[in-house]
């Protein structure tokens, strides 16, 4: 019954209007008070800390400090102009281009957020202005930025590491092919669409385009693809682990910004302060939510809820199911990340007790948390995409429906052939 009735107190918080993580903290103290007491309250100052003293969580700020120096460098627009004279020839031209470029992007930012604005922020002028559909090329934007979470390194998957004590590394190289094949699907929708429906995007800027400068497109693609082999190459082959791997990569991505770009102090400090205001809001719902796992921890409802449906003898595919559904639903009033670290304290113990494949279940749980980021009132990345141009905000999510199905259609993919999320880090180098 507690339970129940500290939920139903974060819901009412949250629809009030009170941001994510201070709905998530206010109920968490609120239940260790009621099940411990002021006794248990003074434990709080340690589980805080033990949760957030993580060398593995470090990661989170330099994966973040990468992206913003290549976004305020400008290297980002450079990247996303030598990509626009390759794939803007396939059908759909720069709606192809919106894709390849979130999915390119999302390989240094980890963020979905960061992607979304990154990309939104240099092509959203270009498409209204060259006349293409104005719905999809919203949702192919919004669609597009949610690989910044699938595609590693991947800032929730960080999160989901730590809080079940899960390999990061495995987890970011379980995300390459789900995350390739996802953005194979979006590129195929928009071809499909664009073949039917020619006007969504106007035949002389998807054909009639002079011949690749081959010199120029190296110049703007390479830079950009060193920092990737270097960050995703040293994971994958056991030289460094994702915390050491983003901490070089922050580097040569300062070098590429200096060299190729125009990072100067003052842009640097503007990255700086960016990185640290979206660390500071990421690293306080990780804290709220280890202050729920504690609460959690105290009360035993997470092993008891876990020992109950064993009782009930529950399928494997019915629990996931009520996985899935519960993922949906909570999607449409909890922000992504908040939805991710206020159920695994719960989940977690369930997980173990049916013998699932924690490593698949990332991908899965990042799909679905991808899902969240589109789910209208609180997707985020709607509200991104809104706030880079004048259209409204029923146009984006319109224009994110059919990149929604493919990834609901995805996550079914990932439970029929869970091979194409645990093959490659089986191949891992220790």
């Amino acid at each position: 019954m507690l339970p129940l009735v500290v939920f139903l107190v974060f819901l009412g918080l949250l629809m009030g209007g009170l941001w994510a993580p201070f709905s998530i903290a206010a109920a968490a103290l609120l239940y260790i008070y009621l099940e411990g007491g002021v006794f248990g309250l003074r434990a709080i100052g340690l589980a805080s800390w033990g949760g957030l003293y993580s060398f593995t969580l470090t990661a989170v700020p330099l994966f973040l400090l990468m992206a913003e120096v290549l976004l305020q460098s400008g290297v980002a627009n450079r990247v996303y102009r030598g990509l626009s004279r390759i794939v803007r020839r396939l059908p759909g031209g720069l709606l192809q281009t919106n894709i390849v470029g979130c999915a390119v992007f999302s390989a240094i930012s980890g963020s979905s957020v960061a992607t979304a604005a990154g990309i939104g922020t240099v092509a959203m002028p270009q498409l209204l202005q060259r006349g293409y559909s104005r719905k999809l090329s919203a949702g192919s934007l919004a669609g597009g930025g949610t690989l910044g979470i699938l595609i590693p390194p991947s800032i929730a998957m960080i999160i989901y590491g730590t809080f079940t004590e899960t390999s990061v590394s495995q987890l970011f190289m379980a995300g390459i092919i789900p995350g390739l094949m996802t953005v194979a699907l979006f590129m195929l929708l928009i071809g499909v669409l664009a073949l039917i429906k020619p006007s969504i995007a106007p035949r002389e800027t998807a054909t009639e385009e002079p011949p690749v400068n081959w010199t120029e497109t190296a110049a703007d693609l390479l830079p950009f693809s060193l920092v990737i082999l270097v960050t995703l190459g040293s994971i994958y082959f056991g030289i460094a682990t994702p915390t050491e791997a983003a901490a070089v990569g922050s580097v040569i991505s300062i070098a590429v910004g200096v060299i190729w770009g125009n990072l100067s102090w003052s842009v640097f400090l503007t990255a700086l302060r960016n990185t640290t205001r979206t660390s500071a809001s990421l690293l306080f719902i990780v804290l709220a939510a280890f202050l729920f796992s504690y609460a959690i921890g105290i009360d035993g409802f997470g092993r008891d809820l876990s020992a109950w449906l064993l009782e009930q003898e529950l399928s494997k595919p019915m629990l996931l199911l009520a996985i899935i559904l519960l993922y949906l639903i909570l999607g449409c009033v909890v922000e992504s990340i908040g939805i991710m670290v206020i159920t695994l304290p719960v989940l977690y113990p369930i997980l173990l007790a049916y013998d699932i494949d924690l490593i698949w279940f990332g991908v899965v749980l990042v799909l679905l948390i991808e899902l969240g980021q589109l789910t209208p009132p609180l997707g985020i990345n709607l509200f991104v995409i809104q706030s880079i141009w004048e259209g409204k905000l029923e146009e984006v999510v319109q224009g994110t429906i059919p990149f929604f199905l493919i990834i609901f259609a995805m996550v079914f993919v990932l439970w029929t052939v869970p091979e194409l999320a645990t093959w490659l880090p089986s191949l891992m180098v220790n």
